[in-house]
C-alpha cells in the first residue's frame, strides 16, 4: 500500500482530496504553500494527519472558494475569522486555508516537496517553526490543538537541533 492510499483509507477517502485541491490550485493557477502538521512532515518523521492546513495568495482565496464550494464545486465552506474550512462528504479529511495575513509572506519562501507521496509547496522550515510558534502561543486555541502545536514545534527541534535558539523563551522551557 502506497503512503497515499494508507492516508487517503484513514479519512475514509472514497476519492484522493488531496490531490483534488491541489490539481484545482493547480488549474487556477493559484499560489500557495502548505504549513501545519503536514508541512512539518516536509522536514520530520512523518506522523499521520486528517488536516490539511495551508496559505493561499490572499488575492485568490475569494476566486478559489467560488470554484470548489457547493452547489457549482464540490466542497462545503465555513468561514472563520483567520481561517477557511473545507469539508468534503467523500473524505474525513479536512482543510483549513488560513487567513491571517501574517502567513502570507510564507509562499514566496516555499518550495516544492514530497509529503506523504504527494509534491507540494511547503512552507520554509523557519516560516513553518514560526507559524507553529503562533498557533501555540494563541490561549484562544483549543488545549489540545495546542499541545499538538507543541509536538511539532519538538518534532521540528528534535530533526534540527539548532531551531532551539529560535524559540522564545517560554516555549524552549517546555521542550528542554
Amino acid at each position: 500500500m502506497t503512503v497515499k492510499k494508507f492516508l487517503n483509507s484513514l479519512a475514509n477517502g472514497k476519492i484522493d482530496i488531496i490531490q483534488l485541491f491541489l490539481d484545482q490550485l493547480a488549474i487556477l493557477k493559484i499560489d500557495y504553500c502548505v504549513i501545519g502538521g503536514l508541512g512539518v512532515n516536509a522536514y520530520a518523521e512523518p506522523v499521520a494527519s486528517l488536516d490539511l492546513d495551508l496559505v493561499l495568495a490572499i488575492e485568490d482565496v475569494e476566486r478559489m472558494l467560488n470554484t470548489i464550494s457547493k452547489p457549482r464545486g464540490e466542497f462545503t465552506v465555513i468561514k472563520f475569522p483567520h481561517s477557511i474550512n473545507l469539508a468534503h462528504t467523500d473524505s474525513d479529511l479536512r482543510i483549513q486555508i488560513q487567513t491571517d495575513e501574517r502567513y502570507q509572506s510564507f509562499i514566496k519562501n516555499s518550495s516544492v516537496k514530497n509529503v506523504l507521496g504527494y509534491q507540494m509547496k511547503v512552507a520554509a522550515l523557519e516560516d513553518l517553526l514560526n507559524g507553529k510558534i503562533w498557533a501555540y502561543s494563541d490561549e484562544e486555541r483549543r488545549k489540545s490543538k495546542r499541545q499538538k502545536d507543541l509536538a511539532d514545534i519538538m518534532r521540528l527541534v528534535e530533526t534540527f537541533p539548532n531551531l532551539i535558539e529560535k524559540l522564545p523563551e517560554k516555549i524552549r522551557k517546555l521542550i528542554s
